[in-house]
């Protein structure tokens, strides 16, 4: 199974990772809680990890307008 890095709020694909490239331990998923896992690693159809973090751009939108995390999409 692949590991697919997502961006939380734009959903642009950031990154990933081949099945056997790492381990969760590695990855440092080990050190979540369970709601924070279930909250950030979710499985696709296909039974890869989707891995959901904020992109670049959505950190400065969210650093400037920390209000917009209320919103359905931070740019619209």
């Amino acid at each position: 199974m692949a590991i697919y890095y997502v961006c939380r709020h734009c959903r642009l694909p950031l990154g990933h990772i081949a099945d056997g490239q790492a381990t969760e331990s590695q990855l440092g998923f080990d050190q979540l809680t369970p709601e924070e896992r279930k909250d950030i690693i979710t499985n696709d159809a296909a039974g890869n990890q989707v891995v959901k973090i904020t992109c670049e751009s959505c950190q400065q939108v969210l650093e400037s307008h920390p209000e917009r995390v209320m919103y359905p999409s931070l740019y619209h």
